[in-house]
């Protein structure tokens, strides 16, 4: 039979497995949205299951970190409202669809409190995105023909902005206003 103080050290033991198995399972997020970025960046889409595994992976990861139920709808909440605005702008041809799901799932994972950073730094990484790739395609004829398929496409004149990558910015510079890694620290 366990005395009191055996069983909780056994308890915290637990509970600190559970703390780092937590943290862990968090840094699925960032993982993700920076593989999206980089798909994004080289092939001008992001693969759905991407957004797929970030949404299957939001309520277990809340769980373990002891999100509210209230919490998890307002984020829930989040997500869907960024997925409306997400189909609105590509409708408009403003936004892809890819980076229309990595937002919304990037707007769940992040919640009330990260939403707003998220949306901020990702306009201001957007803005620096293109006037950079606009300054890159000025000079891209005047360089050496060396670069692989995918920066050729990516400086061509009239070449689209992988906006993936200025999603995958935002959100992980707005990573640590998130919800869950408040709820967890």
């Amino acid at each position: 039979m366990l005395n009191g103080r055996n069983y909780g050290l056994t308890k915290l033991c637990h509970r600190s497995s559970m703390y780092y198995v937590a943290s862990a399972l968090l840094f699925v997020f960032p993982a993700l949205v920076i593989l999206g970025g980089v798909y994004d960046l080289t092939t001008m889409t992001i693969p759905n299951w991407i957004s797929v595994a970030l949404l299957a992976a939001f309520i277990p990861v809340a769980l373990m970190v002891g999100l509210s139920w209230q919490d998890m709808a307002v984020a829930l909440g989040l997500g869907f409202a960024a997925l409306v605005i997400g189909i609105a702008l590509f409708a408009f041809k403003v936004l892809g669809g890819g980076d229309a799901k990595i937002m919304a799932a990037s707007a769940l994972w992040l919640g009330l409190s990260g939403v707003l950073p998220f949306l901020a730094i990702t306009a201001l990484a957007g803005g620096a995105l293109s006037l950079l790739l606009l300054s890159a395609r000025k000079w891209a004829p005047v360089l050496p023909v060396v670069f692989p398929e995918w920066m050729k496409r990516l400086l061509q004149p009239k070449g689209d902005i992988p906006y993936g990558v200025a999603i995958a910015v935002g959100a992980v510079v707005a990573f640590p206003y998130s919800q869950m890694l408040l709820k967890l620290s």
